[in-house]
């Protein structure tokens, strides 16, 4: 069969890696895929905003199966268009990726349906919000509430960096037309963890955990970023109570929410927690693999990947049993200079051969003159499995500083041992 893989990051890149181990497939398309692809599938120069562009390539190929990766041409009704045109597709329709869309849609759906989260307001108007600057305390959580790739959110610790943050947001439009309406949530501590789920309508089955860390330098230190390294499982998900109050008072009212809603959602729900005394709260849904989540979880799934989507397209989830391998994985991101603020592109990447014992995933590369480039701010993730947590770490970090290109630099401590906050 022919499968066609939408976007250009290292979820893409793993994605596609997965896809390729299936007997199934013997033909993947990457659109558009980057430098790191070409290996495994063959890259088509289509933007993934080009809805029309995308559907008629798969028309054209003949393809079997369209796998959307990134949240812009699912908040977009990339989908829909597929679905509309006959091809079977993998990846939530228009109205359910409202989900990561819009902050607000997603808060009124938990509270709406008695989902733990953190207390909300949201605003249009600069003036409104200034008023109520504070309102939970400090630290504070601002997020613009449409598509910010990953960087609209900020956790301004007083007023007056509030402030700030809110005229960077609403009047100054760093964010675009995302920061048009803008949501204020109580700070939540704990630990964060994340799960993805497959979803087909009316079943929901969660994935192994992961643990992400958002910040771009050590302990915790600087910006937000799209995800700086990644490990799984979350040893928080030892915890057999906490596994079934998950279940009990988050997946399952997820699912009934969707059924109550009409929200027909098939592909993956990434759902971020907060975990604090036993106590899981939602920080925020994603409607894709998460990314570098999916670095850590897909290389630990047996089960075919390919089966796994057809049965949710095919509403058949609940018959689909999913293996995973009892290795746990290690990512760590190399980033570019400057990372999550400006950063330069074109710089030649060296030592990607001499890596051995574990596998790189492109995110922000492409191809020049024969020469794999740096082209984003996340350039590469690195994974490695390994019989235990610090044992796939060790594996990463031994082999990590032998990838070289100008201003490179990554967290050295994903995945230590850690304590709940």
């Amino acid at each position: 069969m022919k499968v066609m893989v939408v976007g250009s990051g290292g979820r893409e890149h793993v994605i596609a890696w997965k896809v390729a181990q299936s007997p199934r497939v013997d033909k993947i398309y990457c659109v558009p895929g980057n430098g790191g692809m070409a290996d495994i599938a063959e890259c088509v120069p289509i933007s993934v905003e080009d809805i029309d562009g995308c559907v008629a390539f798969a028309k054209e190929k003949a393809v079997d199966l369209v796998v959307i990766g990134p949240e812009v041409p699912l908040v977009m009704g990339m989908a829909d268009a597929m679905a509309a045109e006959g091809i079977r597709v993998f990846g939530p329709n228009k109205k359910c990726a409202q989900f990561e869309g819009s902050k607000a849609f997603t808060k009124e759906f938990l509270i709406r349906h008695h989902i733990p989260t953190a207390m909300y307001k949201e605003y249009t108007a600069y003036e409104d919000i200034v008023k109520d600057l504070g309102i939970y305390g400090y630290p504070m959580v601002i997020k613009a509430d449409g598509l910010a790739a990953g960087k609209g959110v900020v956790i301004p610790e007083d007023e007056a960096s509030a402030k700030e943050a809110m005229k960077m947001m609403m009047e100054e439009k760093a964010f675009g037309s995302a920061g048009d309406k803008v949501v204020i949530e109580e700070y939540l501590t704990g630990t964060e963890a994340s799960i993805l789920c497959f979803v087909d309508g009316k079943t929901i089955v969660p994935m192994e955990s992961a643990r992400d860390y958002k910040r771009a330098y050590d302990d915790d230190k600087g910006l937000n970023t799209g995800g700086m390294g990644n490990y799984s499982p979350n040893a928080l998900f030892d915890d057999f109570v906490l596994t079934e109050r998950i279940n009990r008072e988050i997946l399952t009212p997820i699912i009934d929410g969707f059924k109550a809603d009409g929200m027909d959602f098939v592909g993956v729900l990434f759902i971020g927690l907060m975990i604090k005394d036993g106590v899981p709260k939602v920080l925020e849904f994603n409607v894709r693999f998460g990314d570098p989540e999916a670095q850590v979880v897909l290389p630990r799934m047996k089960t075919d990947l390919v089966d796994i989507m057809d049965a949710c397209i095919d509403g058949k989830l609940d018959s689909c049993a999913i293996e995973w391998k009892e290795e746990a994985a290690v990512t760590v991101v190399l980033a570019s200079g400057g990372y999550p603020g400006s950063y330069k592109k074109g710089y030649p990447i060296t030592g990607l051969d001499a890596v051995e014992g574990c596998e790189i995933f492109h995110a922000g590369t492409a191809l020049k003159d024969g020469q794999i480039v740096t082209n984003g701010g996340r350039v590469l993730a690195v994974t490695a499995l390994g019989e235990t947590r610090e044992a796939a770490r060790q594996k990463v970090y031994a082999q990590i500083d032998k990838i070289q290109f100008e201003g490179v630099f990554h967290r050295n401590d994903i995945a230590k041992v850690e304590k709940n906050k």
